[in-house]
Parts: C-alpha cells; structure tokens; sequence
C-alpha cells in the first residue's frame, strides 16, 4: 500500500464576472428602496444605492470574501474592477471591503492601479476607503524599505484631487511608523489649496499623528498656522492640548 499523500486541491478563484454574479445574488435579495433613496441623497444624488447599511452588507457577502484567498494581485485587482463597474455603490464598498481583506496580496508596484481605481467614480466614502487600503501597503512596503516613495511624491502632486488626498491620509494609524518629514512635506504643499477636502485631509493627518507625537504636531502647527485654513488649523488641533496659549 503506498504511503504517498494526496495534497488537498486548491479551486482556481472565480472570474470576476462570476464574482460579481455572486456578490449580486447576496445583495439584490436585501435591496430596501427607501433606504437607498436616503443613502443617494447622502452623497449628493451622485449615485444609486440598493439601500444597504454597512453592517449588512458586509455580512452578506463575508462568505465570499475567502473564495479569493489564492487569487494573485492581478486577479483580485481585475475583481474590483469589475465590482466598480457595477452600478450601485454598494459594488464598489464590496470592492474596498474585498482589497482591505486581502491588502497583503498587493504591494507597493500595485498602488498605481489602486489610485486609477479611486479616479472613477470618486467621492470621500470611496476615496478614503482605498486610502486606508494604500496605507496598509505602504506601511509594510516602508518597514522594509525606508525612505522616500516615489509612487506618493507623485501623487501628492497628481492632478486630481482624490489621488492627492490619498497621498495626505496615507499614513492614518501609522504612529510610530510615520514618516514625519513626509508628513510635514505633503502638509506643507497642500496648504495652498482651497479644496474642502485637500484642507481636511491635511487636518486629519496631523490630529492623527498628534496622537502618537503631540509635541511635534503642536510644534508644527505654530510654525505653520499662518499658512493654514482655519479649516485645516481646527482639525489639526483637536484634542491638542499642549498648544501655546497665543495660538
């Protein structure tokens, strides 16, 4: 009797279409139209909803979310893609949900895909969802390499507001990690700018990491209000309580 083993199969991941299919199935079922119409008005009417709150969308499709687990970058890249391509925004949070879960697939080479994802149908829920999705990329990419990354040097200068936004949330959660002088770098040539969304990024960043490091973010704000929205001055110092009195 022969005592070789037989290595389980692993089944090849399924085609994008046919992800897609099955991530409709789960969610066409649970479509609440009066929930949708609240959600599309939430986000300016620019897109239709099925009218599914986060919690049960993402139970609906946690079963599929392992269907992916030996898809290589390309073939989960070309998911959410596909997922993109679908109409309601909830196919575009499967995308993010789906990348976030399988963010160790990708690496820093993958980025530039993921901000030509961000680009289409781009608003803050999307655009922020795929930031957070980067910095998990990053992150890993810049503890084994230190130094500058040329793919967000280039983005915090992109034509598109959504890419530089990106660039300027990044590093969210880094704490200890974070490149500061980037940090510092992205804050300071983004400040010129009037765009809502610029001038709150720029906030977000720096009251994130005062989290880790309050004396520099403090320190750096009172070298660089004068250059600052108010906007961006109110965010950046919330919960800051170390700042000079004159400030």
């Amino acid at each position: 009797m022969s005592s070789f083993r037989r290595l389980p199969t692993i089944a090849p991941p399924p085609s994008p279409d046919s992800y897609c299919a099955a991530v409709r199935a789960a969610l066409l079922p649970l479509a609440d139209a009066a929930r949708a119409a609240q959600m599309r008005a939430y986000l300016r009417q620019q897109f239709p909803f099925l009218g599914l709150p986060a919690p049960t969308r993402r139970q609906a499709v946690r079963p599929l979310l392992p269907l992916l687990a030996s898809a290589p970058a390309g073939h989960l890249l070309a998911v959410a893609e596909a997922l993109w391509d679908q109409p309601q925004r909830e196919y575009q949070a499967v995308a993010i949900d789906l990348l976030a879960h399988h963010w160790r697939t990708l690496h820093e080479p993958h980025v530039p895909a993921l901000l030509q994802l961000a680009q289409r149908k781009a608003w803050w829920d999307s655009v922020d969802g795929l930031a957070s999705v980067v910095g998990d990329v990053l992150r890993r990419h810049q503890l084994h390499t230190p130094g500058p990354l040329a793919v967000m040097e280039q983005a915090v200068g992109a034509p598109c507001r959504w890419v530089r936004r990106i660039a300027m949330l990044h590093q969210l959660g880094w704490r200890a990690a974070t490149d500061a002088p980037r940090l510092w770098a992205f804050a300071r040539q983004l400040a010129p700018e009037s765009d809502f969304f610029i001038r709150k990024a720029i906030g977000w960043a720096l009251r994130d990491y005062a989290r880790h490091d309050p004396a520099a973010v403090a320190a750096f704000l009172a070298e660089v209000k004068p250059h600052l929205a108010p906007l961006t001055y109110r965010e950046a110092s919330r919960h800051l309580s170390i700042l000079p009195p004159n400030l």
